[in-house]
């Protein structure tokens, strides 16, 4: 179910695709649902149907529209004609809830068909349930029904055990179910818990699961309740990653998004984001303050103080930062050195090559075993289209040096201090512009009587 509108986010945009550790909320139950492997899988939009699609689309899902927010009863009808001549169960899940596992719908199905029942839900006793309906019991602990906490007594509001909105139902007794709901309570909506009273009253086996962790079943409904979630998610990335072998030196800083991937023995500083489809090999460092976006990085590479990587490939070896930046589509050979304030962009930088200060790599392949001296720059860019150069292999390039795009330098070619290169240069060649220094004696001392006159 994900047609809600989501009023209390406060947003522009449906709730569902609000973003939890880089994906959208409904993708998480998606995923979870997807390895079920169901006969059939749909999803009911309503409020911002497009961007759902767009966010969490894809050829397996049948897209079922709610015109009209009814209630959740509603939405569960809607989807009527793409169950019809279904005689298996049918799982309903809310797209807001997205920790719930696989092994817990497992479990909810098992109780299902032990009990033989036309209905099962999971509940959970929360010690705040505000906002949650809450599972009616007699003394015997015999389950009586559910209210929705607008519809609830203040008694009825004290009671702890909530609904989860998780349901396996029987797909007849469902979809007939439904068709008997009446909209006479508070919001006016068909609310889908009043099939428990259905089938209790027709005296039919409705089963409950209590779940055993409260976590997997908290629904999203504020920025508040999206932040405690992202916390709840983060110590559950970190704890799996720790328990693999990675090293963190201040969990409650490091920021791991939930398609990473990390090598055994890899120690991760303080505040450092791994994001997107991010893998880091074996034995790397990564110090701290490092942004890394869906970036390879081969076994032993350090990544020094305050980088950011994104979309890049690292071999082995290699040393990045401190306060490096490596743009998209820069790939590193082995044993690479960038240093301090270096950004490279579409560069190629093959094994060995150093570039320690100072310098811009764009649009550029570079040899191995080169020396990029600081102050460096490829000028690539000439105001209406980009040109790539080429470096060879065991160039030395001096300081403060230019390369005025497309240009190409043979190996081992020695570029001097200060040269702007604008031409291509062959193998083993020197290349240095010609300049007359000048020196005037007794400048200074000219210029400072020049001075004091002018201040009179």
């Amino acid at each position: 179910l994900a047609a809600g509108e989501g009023k209390r986010m406060k947003s522009g945009r449906p709730k569902v695709v609000h973003s939890l550790s880089g994906k959208p909320l409904l993708a998480y139950v998606l995923e979870t649902a997807r390895r079920l492997k169901p006969k059939k899988l749909a999803v009911v939009v309503g409020h911002g149907a497009e961007e759902v699609k767009k966010e969490c689309g894809d050829s397996a899902i049948t897209w079922v529209h709610q015109e009209k927010q009814l209630g959740t009863g509603h939405a569960v009808g809607c989807t009527g004609k793409i169950f019809e001549g279904f005689s298996g169960e049918v799982l309903i899940l809310s797209g807001d809830v997205p920790l719930i596992s696989k092994e817990s719908l497992l479990g909810l199905l098992r109780c299902h068909r032990e009990q033989n029942a036309v209905l099962t839900f999971v509940s959970a006793s929360l010690a705040e349930p505000a906002g949650y309906g809450r599972v009616l019991r007699d003394d015997k602990g015999s389950l009586l029904g559910i209210v929705e906490e607008r519809d609830a007594s203040e008694k009825e509001k004290q009671i702890r055990e909530i609904n989860a909105g998780i349901y396996a139902a029987s797909a007849r007794f469902l979809f007939d179910a439904l068709k008997g709901l009446s909209n006479r309570n508070q919001q006016g909506e068909y609310y889908l818990p009043d099939v428990v009273g259905v089938a209790l009253k027709n005296g039919q086996t409705v089963g409950t699961v209590h779940a055993e962790d409260p976590r997997e079943i908290l629904g999203i409904n504020t920025r508040e309740e999206l932040a405690f979630m992202e916390r709840t998610l983060q110590e559950r990335i970190n704890r799996k990653w720790m328990e693999s072998g990675v090293t963190f030196q201040d969990p409650q800083t490091t920021y791991i998004e939930e398609g990473v991937r990390i090598g055994q023995d890899t120690v991760i500083g303080p505040n450092t984001h791994l994001l997107g489809h991010t893998v880091i090999g074996e034995r790397c460092r990564i110090d701290g303050n490092a942004y890394v976006t869906n970036a390879k990085l081969g076994n032993q590479v350090h990544l020094r103080f305050s980088v950011v990587l994104t979309d890049c490939r690292i071999e082995e070896g290699a040393v990045i930062g401190p306060f490096a930046h490596l743009r998209p589509g820069t790939s590193l050979g082995r044993g690479v050195h960038i240093g301090n304030f270096v950004e490279t962009k579409e560069a190629t930088i093959g094994a060995g090559t150093k570039a320690n200060h100072l310098t811009y790599l764009g649009d550029v392949t570079v040899g191995r075993e080169t020396n990029i001296g600081a102050g460096t720059i490829t000028c690539n860019y000439d105001g209406f289209q980009k040109y790539r150069s080429a470096i060879g292999d065991r160039v030395q390039v001096g300081s403060d040096s230019t390369l005025v795009a497309p240009v190409r330098l043979g190996d081992d070619v020695y570029v001097a201090t200060a040269t702007t290169v604008r031409h291509d240069v062959p193998a083993g060649g020197l290349v240095y512009n010609e300049r007359s220094e000048k020196v005037r004696e007794g400048w200074t001392e000219q210029k400072r009587k020049k001075m004091k006159k002018v201040k009179v």
